[in-house]
């Protein structure tokens, strides 16, 4: 039996499964801690010295994808919207910023989800809640949500297929920043929409004009960094797959490039901090409406404890209506611990709401508006709005409401897809990627 390298004995782990059988967990820790590494920690490195430049307001981060990843989609077509997606929202968000943007895809590994409640009741009969496809499945049926930890190998090869083909695409001339620019102006030209942000395709496409003419066609024009994360919720994965960097000798986790902490698993005595103040990853917290200031600036000082440039991200998730009274003075505390963190603002989960048909939606003027007021605080205090955080699908779906298409609670039964909690379709995510450039403008 292999000892895991972070040891959490004593310390609270919640939002973990019940497994039933202790000896088939045992089997699969051991298989996961025998596996290749998923990443590496000089990839890691190096995304936080990126991150490192969001801090001091030279970057800005996006990091999007599924709210739940499920295995049916680890295919090619739904991983390649998916980036698509990504770099066509951040292509318009570097135009806006004038800086790089650090693409990191909510991907290859966000297989678990946290819930409110251990046990779902459907007509009487009660099981298991859904966590995940790392977990157990979807099916309402005592076999399907029988958590099984065979799904944690499963997992790992599903990420580990996902982060084939996002390198595939995002190395091998997919992500061409040309052929990017060519999808954003198909979106603005068949966008209802597209009018208003036609302006900022035409003044892309001057400016890559303007380095063509200039001899400006190096290797970045071609292939783009693209990086893995997902929330470091499921310890039986997390815990294996951490390793020693033969270079350096520091712990990596080496399922993915970011981890976070989520808003439900951040207890400053609990096992999930304990062990993401462990990893020498770049890592994140989320921050939702309960955090006091005191508590923001404890979770800095236990998660960044040697005051690392861009190793830290806290990730706000307020909700419209609050985000501008709260978040003002998180920000003004935390500036006090002296520590280089990323902000960055999540827009999805504090803006949840119930449909008229009973399904989880998001309004997305909502989701605008607490980008909108994230903006207001930061450059209100003089502090550096550093990315978004989105949940979001490169497919069509319908499960959430507004928009240029006006998507009303009566449409969400026509393509209403997700695992868990309602992500922004393509066409919502591109329309937010150019509402956000308006934002970024730096101020004349």
């Amino acid at each position: 039996m292999n000892l895991p390298l972070i040891d959490l004995a004593g310390r609270p782990a919640v939002q973990q499964p019940t497994w039933p059988d202790p000896l088939a967990l045992e089997a699969a820790r051991q298989e996961l801690s025998a596996l290749p590494p998923l990443v590496f920690a000089g990839e890691c490195d190096l995304l936080t010295e990126r991150m490192a430049a969001a801090a001091r307001g030279e970057a800005f981060v996006l990091q999007g994808g599924d709210c739940a990843e499920v295995f049916a989609e680890t295919n090619a077509d739904a991983i390649r919207a998916k980036i698509k997606t990504l770099l066509q929202m951040a292509v318009v968000l570097t135009y806006g910023a004038q800086m790089p943007v650090v693409k990191v895809g909510r991907m290859a590994g966000q297989f678990g989800k946290p819930r409110s409640s251990g046990d779902e009741t459907v007509d009487g009969v009660s099981l298991p809640s859904y966590r995940g496809d790392a977990v157990n499945g979807l099916e309402f049926t005592e076999a399907a949500r029988r958590p099984n930890p065979e799904r944690l190998v499963e997992a790992y090869h599903r990420a580990s297929a996902t982060l084939n083909l996002m390198r595939a695409f995002t190395q091998g001339g997919y992500a061409d920043l040309r052929q990017v620019h060519e999808w954003n102006k198909d979106f603005v030209r068949e966008s209802t929409a597209g009018e208003r942000y036609e302006q900022i395709a035409q003044d892309i496409e001057k400016a890559l004009a303007f380095m063509r003419a200039c001899g400006i066609d190096g290797e970045s024009f071609r292939r783009v960094e693209f990086y893995s994360g997902h929330e470091a919720l499921l310890l039986d994965y997390e815990l294996p797959l951490t390793r020693i960097d033969s270079r350096t000798e520091r712990i990596y986790d080496v399922s993915a490039h970011f981890l976070w902490v989520g808003e439900r698993t951040r207890q400053l005595d609990g096992a999930h901090v304990e062990f993401a103040s462990k990893i020498h990853n770049p890592i994140g917290v989320k921050l939702g409406p309960t955090t006091t200031p005191e508590q923001a600036a404890e979770l800095v000082e236990r998660l960044d404890p040697n005051g690392v440039p861009g190793r830290l991200s806290l990730i706000t998730r307020m909700g419209a209506g609050k985000v501008r009274d709260l978040l003002p003075a998180l920000v003004e505390k935390v500036s006090t611990t002296g520590h280089d963190v990323v902000w960055i603002c999540d827009p999805m989960h504090g803006n949840t709401i119930e449909a008229a048909g009973g399904q989880k939606t998001r309004r997305f003027d909502d989701v605008v508006d607490e980008v909108r007021g994230y903006f207001e605080v930061h450059r209100g205090l003089g502090s550096h709005p550093g990315g978004m955080h989105i949940e979001l699908t490169g497919d069509d779906v319908t499960e959430c409401t507004g928009g240029a298409e006006g998507l009303k609670d009566h449409d969400l039964g026509s393509r209403y897809e997700t695992a868990c909690d309602p992500r922004l379709n393509r066409q919502q995510a591109l329309e937010l990627s150019f509402l956000a450039a308006e934002m970024l403008a730096p101020v004349s």
